[in-house]
């Protein structure tokens, strides 16, 4: 498919376009352009020939056949959270879906029904008030449902309540020949095991209905260790979170400790080890379950109380506000060797800036009781997803951040199980995506033929048909 080159969109054919949406359409030298093409990622820096900010579907099918007609690159905008950019592109056309936010909680079937440019802050402020919640991510005010729920959607959850697409129960979608349907269990079933996990290759997710969980307050929080201690708290939490009940999540991570509340002075801007816990158990058995995390090291900071759930999910998110650098590489891990450990040690210790940093999620417990070949996320059988992230506020230190996080991925890559998180990943070419996606590649690859044959929807973890 050859690209129309900017100039050959005459103001005639813009003008139609923009005569076809409720939405805005921005251009190149439109005073909203700059901030428009902006995404979470400051490292990306692209200048797409429009920007249509969609007001409902119809605007998208009419964007989703202005590309297709005119031969233009197309991305697809949720959250703009993606750390490869993939929500912008260059000369081509983005539907921007951010103003099509529209949420409807059903409390009595535990449903919520999600449109497409949503943020997880936004079903979780709404789900929250009916004292329920849904598997997500880990930020909340910029993620979006889109793109996170599209590529499987691991967070604090994960153990108890599986993946996000362990929850999904339908999709709206908008297809490449402009048409619109219904995919689910019982409807278009081969599209729906697609966008389970498959991220944005089949057509554009107008909203998604999810299941939802009787959660409200949950005892969380970081407990921290001393670098000093990481070897032996690695190895105490690499046994302990497999065994340990599915009510309680925690992942890992080497961090700076920010210089604010709630940590003590004392610990500002020291680099440490820690766990950031989610427990949705009885309060009655919480002591019971984080007393061997309290007598553990003793640990130098034990932060964990009971707070609303959105409070944890929105944890993060001053911490990494948009326009920061970012740099991600990131695996599956099957096994937590001691040898991975010791590199582990060896690159988290030497973090190059505040916000920089590595996370291990546990994927076990429901994620591990939903078979490989049943959605297309392959990797039900890892026991970790491991993500590396250089990040700065400062455009000076990309090199920095960049060369860190891919050093500290080349050395613990050859411990890990081949593939990674498609979340976590930026453009790093064709056979990555079919690592990522292993024997359920090639199924993959049929049912992108049959939705989207000409590769319309391809700026992504591209599937070729």
């Amino acid at each position: 498919m050859a690209d129309t080159t900017i100039a050959a969109l005459n103001g005639s054919v813009v003008a139609g376009l923009r005569t076809d949406l409720r939405g805005d359409l921005i251009e190149p030298g439109d005073e909203a352009y700059e901030e428009a093409r902006k995404v979470y990622n400051a490292m990306i820096d692209k200048r797409p020939r429009l920007i249509a900010r969609c007001a409902d579907v119809a605007d998208v099918i009419a964007c989703v056949n202005f590309a297709r007609e005119n031969n233009l690159p197309l991305a697809i905008r949720g959250g703009g959270h993606n750390g490869a950019g993939l929500g912008v592109c260059d000369g081509g056309l983005v539907i921007d879906l951010s103003n099509m936010k529209g949420i409807r909680v059903d409390p009595a079937s535990r449903t919520v029904r999600v449109e497409g440019g949503a943020t997880w802050g936004d079903v979780d402020h709404a789900t929250h008030a009916f004292g329920l919640a849904t598997p997500s991510g880990i930020i909340s005010t910029t993620t979006g449902v889109g793109g996170l729920t599209l590529g499987g959607g691991l967070g604090h959850l994960t153990r108890k309540h599986g993946l996000t697409i362990d929850n999904l129960l339908s999709v709206d979608v908008v297809l490449a020949d402009g048409s619109f349907t219904t995919a689910s269990a019982d409807e278009n079933e081969d599209l729906f095991w697609a966008v389970r996990g498959g991220g944005g290759n089949f057509g554009v997710v107008t909203s998604f209905e999810f299941k939802l969980h009787p959660i409200h307050t949950i005892i969380g929080g970081p407990t921290l260790w001393t670098l000093e201690q990481a070897p032996e708290v690695m190895r105490w939490y690499r046994d302990f979170i497999t065994e340990a009940p599915e009510d309680l999540g925690g992942f890992f991570a080497f961090l700076t400790v920010p210089p604010g509340p709630p940590f003590p002075e004392e610990l500002h801007l020291k680099k440490m080890c820690g766990i950031v816990w989610c427990y949705t158990g009885s309060e009655e058995k919480a002591d019971e379950v984080f007393a061997p995390v309290r007598e553990f090291g003793p640990p130098a900071l034990h932060g964990v109380h009971d707070m609303p759930y959105p409070a944890l999910q929105s944890a993060f998110d001053g911490l990494y506000p948009p326009g920061l650098q970012w740099y991600w590489r990131a695996d599956f891990v099957d096994e937590l060797s001691d040898e991975a450990i010791e590199r582990h040690v060896e690159h988290g210790s030497v973090l190059p800036t505040m916000h920089s940093t590595m996370h291990l999620y546990p994927i076990d417990g429901a994620a591990h009781r939903i078979g490989k070949e049943e959605t297309a996320f392959s990797y039900r059988d890892a026991r970790w997803a491991e993500v590396i992230v250089g990040v700065d506020p400062d455009p000076a230190n990309a090199g920095l951040v960049k060369d860190w996080t891919e050093a500290y991925w080349e050395a613990l890559h050859p411990y890990s199980a081949g593939g990674a998180y498609v979340n976590f990943m930026m453009d790093e070419g064709r056979e990555r995506v079919h690592a990522t996606y292993r024997d359920n590649y090639a199924r993959l690859a049929e049912v992108k033929k049959k939705y989207d044959p000409v590769n319309l929807f391809r700026v992504n973890q591209n599937i070729k048909p």
